[in-house]
């Protein structure tokens, strides 16, 4: 008996916003990349993101393994995106006092 070898495609696609996501949900590369970094195992994502089968998960650390490099390099430029849009959102509304202006709104 052989088994059929065949190559499966990675289950991770590119949004409208440059996003990768993993195995058609919402679940970013970046979100699993990192509980990987943390140390938890494929297992341990796939309970922590249910909409993502294990099966995806593995492929989407064996990608990362595969690819650090490209994969740290893309992870760092979305934390400086990241960044860059805190900053604008600070910028516009400045974050300062607004636990308290919400609890005297509800006081209203």
């Amino acid at each position: 008996m052989s088994l059929p070898l065949t190559t499966t495609p990675l289950p991770l696609d590119t949004d409208a916003d440059g996003v990768v996501r993993v195995g058609g949900t919402r679940v970013t590369l970046d979100t699993l990349v990192e509980a990987f970094q943390e140390g938890l195992t494929p297992e341990e994502i796939q309970q922590q993101y249910p909409s993502v089968g294990l099966a995806h998960v593995y492929a989407a650390v064996t990608y990362y393994l595969h690819h650090r490099d490209e994969v740290e390099a893309y992870l760092a430029e979305r934390a400086h995106r990241r960044e860059a849009v805190r900053r604008e959102v600070e910028n516009r509304f400045d974050p300062s006092g607004i636990r308290e202006r919400l609890l005297a709104r509800s006081r209203d």
